[in-house]
């Protein structure tokens, strides 16, 4: 066989394979140069530059595509949602708790504070022209009984000038309130002393003393006492309406906590992960507590309502319609016909048709109270003030008659008493009694209140902490028990 030469090409086509040089050892090798990258066309000209929003979305939908990036978005809106539920809970729980403890501390103790102004002002203005009708021989009892009143009335005022906003229409009616009453107790006491030394010039000071009580003082405390309501009202409308937020926010974070447990069991054949269980777990105790806490609190504030603040609206409104009849009585007497309005083409005492009037509203009264007492104790001295009312109607009648028949020392003495005559009973003990016997029933109700509101802001106490406490525990747990799961995939 022929071989071909050395150093001879080979034969067309074929390759002879060689061996690529090995540098010598401890020879640096020469750096390998990087493949060179794609260039990246720039975009088009004119296309619209793509938000930081948009690019997030984008990223967020690639990362979605893997099981770690969908679990890592499930941590993290399991711990969104379980968070914001904590914190809607408690701020609307601290809410209705501060206006709970307002309804019990404040708003309500400021509208039994401007009933006792009222009725401390209506009862010295009785028990003022009361003295004035037994002349110079007026008691120490019907004295000290003016004097204590306008002290009431004095103090009651600070109490609600120092609760009051400043600038608002509660404190000016107070500050006009203050300045008014000097001046009233001066017009009585220009009356008293007139009356001692029998001018008749007193008892023109004690009708204009009644006039700026009945027309100015008595209609700005019915104004202050009113304002009082409204705001407790306020009070309660803020305190009772359910937590409709945050309780949606617990519903959802609960079924996406039962969600997400689900798809791990699926997933794994891991029938529980402690960490979503313990998030579940705070997610549904919290919930379960605000519906049932505020549940409660609010069947309180509602008994509170019902059968505490209703009933001492009615029963003060009485109480200062039993003060205005004796009042109007005793002025009766006072002016002796000097006053007169025309009813139905008739000419007829002032204050005769006046007291007719608040004895109608009194009978109102009484019988609104007594539907209203919801225990025998609330309802027993209110049938006594009716008792009281209808003998006070009888004895009323008699006085009325003796003085139209021009026996006034027999109708002075069926009025403000001190006559031996057993058949001449006054009717000032009947007003007594019956100013007792509302006093009795007011303190039941205001009890039955004070107790009633006590257990309604009770049922909340501690929710909005325990609401933000829990809530951060149970997101914790969440992406605890997401990040184990994360933990197998590294």
């Amino acid at each position: 066989m022929t071989q071909p030469p050395n150093g001879s090409a080979g034969p067309p086509g074929s390759r002879t394979p060689t061996m690529p040089a090995v540098p010598p050892p401890g020879a640096p090798r020469a750096p390998v140069a990087p493949a060179p990258r794609a260039a990246v066309p720039p975009p088009p000209a004119g296309a619209p530059r793509r938000t930081a929003f948009a690019e997030g979305t984008e990223r967020l939908r690639a990362a979605a595509t893997t099981e770690p990036g969908r679990l890592r978005l499930i941590g993290a809106v399991l711990a969104l949602l379980v968070v914001a539920f904590g914190a809607v809970g408690a701020w609307q729980m601290n809410d209705r708790a501060d206006a709970a403890d307002d309804v019990l501390h404040s708003s309500q103790p400021l509208t039994a504070a401007s009933a006792a102004i009222y009725r401390s002002l209506a009862d010295a203005n009785t028990a003022a022209s009361s003295g004035f009708l037994a002349g110079g021989q007026e008691t120490k009892a019907s004295r000290d009984l003016y004097e204590r009143d306008i002290r009431t009335a004095a103090g009651k005022l600070v109490t609600a000038a120092n609760s009051s906003e400043p600038g608002s229409s509660s404190a000016k009616t107070i500050e006009q309130l203050n300045t008014l009453l000097p001046q009233y107790k001066g017009l009585v006491e220009r009356a008293r002393a007139n009356n001692r030394l029998g001018y008749p010039l007193g008892g023109a000071y004690l009708r204009y003393a009644n006039d700026m009580m009945q027309n100015q003082m008595l209609p700005k405390a019915k104004s202050l006492y009113t304002s009082e309501n409204e705001r407790l009202r306020d009070d309660y409308a803020d305190a009772t309406p359910y937590p409709w937020a945050a309780l949606a926010l617990g519903v959802a974070a609960v079924a996406v906590l039962v969600w997400a447990q689900r798809r791990n069991y699926r997933r794994t054949n891991r029938l529980l992960n402690h960490g979503l269980v313990a998030a579940t777990a705070s997610a549904a105790v919290v919930l379960l507590w605000m519906a049932v806490g505020h549940t409660v609190a609010r069947a309180g504030l509602d008994d509170s309502y019902d059968h505490g603040v209703r009933s001492l609206r009615v029963l003060d409104d009485a109480r200062i319609a039993a003060l205005s009849a004796r009042s109007n009585e005793n002025l009766t007497l006072v002016s002796r016909g000097a006053d007169t309005v025309e009813v139905n083409g008739v000419d007829e005492d002032k204050y005769d048709v006046e007291f007719n009037a608040s004895m109608k509203t009194l009978d109102q009264g009484l019988a609104r109270a007594e539907s209203l007492a919801d225990d025998k104790a609330g309802a027993q001295p209110v049938k006594t003030a009716t008792d009281d009312m209808q003998e006070w109607k009888r004895r009323h009648t008699q006085a009325r008659d003796k003085d139209n028949d021009g026996d006034y020392q027999d109708a002075l003495y069926l009025v403000i008493g001190g006559s031996d005559d057993p058949e001449l009973k006054p009717t000032g003990d009947c007003f007594a009694g019956v100013d007792e016997s509302l006093g009795a029933a007011v303190d039941h109700e205001q009890a039955e209140f004070e107790r009633a509101a006590a257990d309604g802001r009770d049922a909340m106490t501690g929710l909005p902490a325990g609401a933000a406490v829990l809530a951060l525990l149970g997101a914790a747990g969440a992406l605890l028990g997401v990040g184990r799961r994360l933990a197998e995939y590294r």
